[in-house]
């Protein structure tokens, strides 16, 4: 019985170890979201960088970042992010007057969100001078 018990054991924990591995996204801003504040249009290009990390094992690699509308052009990395290392994914807004509200939608063969997939969010307001 005790033989039975450690062959499951040891099955169960190299099934949670496979489950685990391969690239993983993490991002440095809180709650996948940059806070723009208040910004005056004209002073500010509206240009802002979510930075993140591979966190797995296996290169990460991003296959499509889009955002909800033409007011926001995200860009992504071209070459596969290996682990342990750093990449960005830059977004620039149009700073039109008014609240700032919007999605970004990073899809990547990332293990650690469902189907790889990440919403990012922008916030904030800008205002005339």
């Amino acid at each position: 019985m005790k033989k039975l018990i450690a062959v499951f054991a040891l099955v169960l924990s190299s099934a949670l170890s496979f489950a685990q591995s391969g690239p993983k996204i993490q991002f440095a801003a809180e709650n996948n979201t940059i806070d723009y504040g208040t910004v005056i249009r004209g002073n500010d290009d509206g240009l802002r960088t979510f930075e993140f990390t591979n966190t797995g094992d296996q290169p990460l690699i991003i296959t499509n970042v889009r955002s909800t509308c033409g007011c926001t052009v995200p860009s992504k990395p071209t070459e596969p992010i290996m682990p342990g290392k750093k990449g960005n994914i830059d977004v620039k807004y149009n700073m039109s007057i008014g609240r700032i509200s919007r999605t970004i939608t990073v899809e990547s063969n990332a293990v650690n969100y469902e189907n790889g997939t990440v919403p990012l969010r922008i916030k904030g307001e800008v205002v005339d001078k």
